[in-house]
């Protein structure tokens, strides 16, 4: 199978660099294909601006939306970009690697979806009537392909539990699960999360290792996270909200994720 890995750390001797290299090894002696994106070795432009198109609308201010579609469509997107979505269309299952930095991703990782994600490619896609609000939340460009994040945190577990202080880990990572990788069609896997990045030796280190390998070995088996369709009867269209009778009176991140979870 063809994957890719999105990797967004400065350092290649931190812990994430060590990680990235055992998933690289162990995806290549399963006989997967990889492919790495690693942003700062790149020098990945983060900001998303007029230069992503190498002909703007004649005239025109700059609007990130209009400018998008208009290079996507047209052939005129900037070449770092096309090159990444090919990655995204070649791959089977895409991974993203990254610290927890301040609540979320680290910007050079928003940067590459704010950029690649371009208008008629991640977004925009499909039809827009009365009973069908485009092809997204689980449908889209990348619908059948899987998704997982593996991410290293700097607290301890129970700061991320339901009552922890950092609130709970899955919904520090909901608007990545469910916005950045469900919207256009990814099948998620619950994420491999590291905690305490700060306390491994190397007994910890191998532990983490065995623990990740095993995830590596069942990303294609793995049940994913059951996030409801958008099109597929549980909301009401054109307001996206759920129907009464589905989780009635609950609230929350967690009312989109099926009973079956």
């Amino acid at each position: 199978m063809n994957i890719l890995l999105v990797y967004a750390h400065p350092e290649p001797r931190s812990l994430n660099g060590s990680l990235k290299a055992f998933t690289i090894k162990r995806l290549e002696a399963a006989g997967h294909s990889v492919q790495i994106s690693d942003l700062y070795a790149m020098n990945w432009k983060a900001q998303l601006d007029a230069d992503d198109s190498i002909q703007r609308r004649p005239g025109e201010r700059f609007d990130p939306s209009l400018d998008s579609r208009h290079a996507y469509e047209n052939g005129l997107q900037s070449l770092d970009i096309v090159r990444e979505q090919e990655k995204l269309l070649w791959a089977d299952a895409v991974i993203l690697q990254f610290p927890l930095w301040w609540f979320s991703m680290p910007a050079i990782l928003k940067g590459w979806v704010e950029r690649v994600y371009a208008y008629g490619f991640a977004y925009g896609v499909g039809e827009h009537s009365d009973s069908h609000w485009g092809d997204r939340y689980g449908e889209g460009t990348l619908a059948g392909k899987r998704a997982m994040l593996v991410v290293t945190a700097g607290g301890w577990e129970p700061h991320y539990s339901p009552r922890g202080i950092n609130g709970p880990i899955d919904d520090l990572l909901f608007p990545i699960h469910h916005g950045i990788l469900y919207y256009p069609g990814f099948d998620i896997l619950p994420p491999f999360v590291v905690y305490r990045t700060g306390k491994i030796d190397e007994t910890r280190y191998a532990a983490i290792c065995e623990q990740l390998g095993k995830r590596l070995d069942e990303l294609f088996t793995t049940a994913p996270i059951p996030f409801r369709p958008q099109n597929a009867g549980a909301y009401e269209i054109p307001a996206l909200t759920l129907r009464p009778e589905i989780a009635p009176g609950r609230t929350g991140f967690g009312v989109h994720v099926g009973d079956d979870a």
